[in-house]
């Protein structure tokens, strides 16, 4: 599931959840709750994340084991 990928990416970059709960402007215990699979993290959030981690989307929700993100379209 999408929420061991998160957390496994945290981890790998050394962030504790409170680093990560505060870039997404929410608390730690609610970051928790993504992270156990309580609760499902917002798009929005996830989106920051890809950002974050340099990854795609596609690789946090667990549609794709290629960690590195796609490449910027020339179309707009």
């Amino acid at each position: 599931m999408y929420y061991n990928r998160i957390r496994e990416v945290r981890e790998d970059k050394g962030y504790t959840q409170k680093d990560i709960a505060k870039v997404l402007n929410t608390t730690q215990q609610q970051y928790s709750k993504y992270e156990l699979g309580i609760q499902i993290i917002p798009l929005e959030k996830i989106n920051i994340l890809a950002n974050l981690y340099q990854t795609s989307i596609d690789y946090l929700i667990g549609r794709t084991d290629v960690r590195k993100p796609y490449p910027k379209s020339i179309l707009k």
